[in-house]
Parts: C-alpha cells; sequence; structure tokens
C-alpha cells in the first residue's frame, strides 16, 4: 500500500489526522461508535480493521442515523467513561480543518481538502470524508495489517455516497481512486468487462444489450467499443436522477478486485438496498454487515453476489 497521509489530497488536512493518531496510540481501549449506515459501516470498519490487526482494546457502538434523530436532539454521543471515544461523524456537514472544535471524544467529520493536477496544476475543492480520514489512520496504525489491507479498496465509497459526484466532477473522488489503482489494491474498468455488474444504479440501462455487448467486447477494437458503449448509454443520459458524472464513472471506471464477479460499487448498492428502515433492524444489519466485511474482506461474499 502507498502511504495515503502523503497523499496530495490528505496534506492540506495531515495535522488534523496526526493529532488524532497521536490520540489513538495514546488511549489504553477505544469506544469506536458510527451511525448504523453503510457509511458508518465503511468508516467504522477501517478502524476496527486496523485495531484487531495491530491488538488494539476496543469496543464497538452503532448510534441512531440522524433520520431517527429529532433535529433539536442530534448531536455528538457522550464520552465514554473510560478510555477514548471516537464518534465516525458521516452524516456531518463539511467543515474547515480550522474550525473543527476540540472535543472530549475524536470527532471525525467530513473536512475540505484540495489536490492540485492538470497542466495548469489547478488546485480543485472537495471534501476528505470520514471513510478516508479512517483508512489513513488504519493504515497509520497497521501499515502491514492483514485486515486493513483487505479493506483498503473500499476507501472511495464515502465519496461515491456523499452525492457530489451527482451534481458535478467529484476530484477527491477521482484522486482517492488514481491512487488505489497505483497502489494495485483496485483495478479500473469498462462496465462489459464487469463479471456480474449491478445495472439498475443506471435506469434506461438494457441489461439483454449489455450481455451481448459484453460476449462481443473481446474482439472489437477501441473505436468499436467506444461507439458500442455510447449508443448502450443514449437512454441513460435523459434520466433526471442521474448526473453525467456518475454515469461515466459506473461505465467507464467500475472498481474491481480479483476474485469477486461484482466491482465494489455494485456490492455497495446491494447491500444498501438490503439495508432496513427500522432502527434496532437496522443496528443489527450494520453489524452483521461490519463482521461479514472484517472476515471475507467483501462487502457482499461471492457466493451471494449472483443470488
Amino acid at each position: 500500500m502507498r502511504d495515503l497521509f502523503s497523499a496530495p489530497f490528505i496534506q492540506p488536512v495531515s495535522g488534523l489526522l496526526q493529532r488524532y493518531l497521536e490520540r489513538l496510540q495514546a488511549a489504553d481501549t477505544v469506544q469506536l461508535s458510527a451511525p448504523a449506515t453503510l457509511e458508518g459501516v465503511l468508516a467504522l470498519g477501517q478502524l476496527e480493521g486496523a485495531f484487531l490487526d495491530c491488538g488494539v482494546k476496543y469496543s464497538r457502538r452503532f448510534t441512531a442515523p440522524r433520520e431517527h434523530v429529532p433535529r433539536d436532539e442530534w448531536g455528538l454521543p457522550e464520552p465514554p467513561p473510560q478510555g477514548l471515544g471516537v464518534f465516525l461523524n458521516v452524516e456531518d456537514e463539511t467543515w474547515s480543518a480550522s474550525e473543527l472544535p476540540e472535543e472530549a471524544l475524536v470527532n471525525i467529520a467530513p473536512v475540505q481538502t484540495n489536490v492540485v493536477f492538470g497542466s495548469k496544476n489547478k488546485a480543485h475543492a472537495g471534501a476528505l470524508d470520514p471513510v478516508l480520514q479512517a483508512a489513513a489512520l488504519a493504515a497509520a496504525l497497521a501499515p502491514n495489517g492483514r485486515r486493513v489491507r483487505s479493506l483498503r479498496p473500499f476507501i472511495s465509497l464515502g465519496l461515491w455516497m456523499r452525492g457530489s459526484l451527482d451534481t458535478s466532477y467529484d476530484p477527491i473522488h477521482s484522486a482517492t481512486v488514481a491512487h488505489l489503482q497505483d497502489e494495485g489494491s483496485i483495478r479500473t474498468v469498462p462496465l462489459p468487462e464487469v463479471g456480474d455488474p449491478v445495472v439498475d444504479m443506471m435506469p434506461g440501462m438494457s441489461s439483454r444489450q449489455l450481455k451481448r455487448l459484453s460476449k462481443a467486447w473481446e474482439g472489437m477494437d477501441v473505436d468499436q467499443r467506444t461507439m458500442a458503449l455510447s449508443e448502450l448509454v443514449l437512454p441513460c443520459l435523459t434520466h433526471p436522477a442521474l448526473s453525467t458524472p456518475r454515469l461515466e464513472e459506473l461505465v467507464w471506471h467500475r472498481m474491481v478486485l480479483k476474485g469477486h464477479p461484482q466491482d465494489v460499487v455494485s456490492q455497495a448498492h446491494k447491500v444498501q438496498k438490503s439495508w432496513p428502515k427500522e432502527l434496532d433492524k437496522a443496528r443489527l444489519f450494520a453489524s452483521k454487515t461490519l463482521d461479514s466485511w472484517l472476515q471475507t474482506g467483501m462487502l457482499i461474499p461471492s457466493e451471494q453476489a449472483t443470488d
């Protein structure tokens, strides 16, 4: 794995993450908590995997998501009576790192960051979400940890689910995917090269036409592939619920893992669709999802991918 702390999109907030890391390293025991949502699982799981890899004593707790809490009662959980509390605040608004207040517990909320790229070396602003922050901390705690490595391919999903891609290009998401690809954690492939993609994320997509294109894909040249894919996704372009940046990612940059038929985003989408609405069931589902992910390294085990 390449060092996330030194990644250009994390450098603007590296000081904040270093303070979090020092508090984690100094703690005798840690209570991890996050809302009982898929984003909460993705963020909490990164740190739990690192704690298991390096032997940190910890407990886990899933809190009520914001939709289950009255607006005037929403806030940070109480710090634990002993040890350090860490809250993966995946439902918070984006903060400036310099304005994020110091709390008794480690409050990992979305923070502003930027990345410089392009021929003009222009700075592109974005957000560093709690999943990415937790992944950077996890890799610093257990850089050679087995679980840290197995959960690594999923660290861009927090940004994928935050919704910025629904309105515009997200430079931090793109930089994260490039980082994962460069270090070998994932491969990015066009849609026809995915073994068993979920297509209902793309309203208007014809599963039958996609299957025909996938069978013919290997024998097509670059121009033929480009034209065929353009024709395939044309009905999707008119759907108001799907932005062009998100559609481009779904068509040209599917993140795949060796040995699994479904790409990373398809796995997340399938889990999200199964998420219970009731609070108690959501907490139990979150815990079971995290247990399975830590054990298998996949949000959906291979044998369930085609169910």
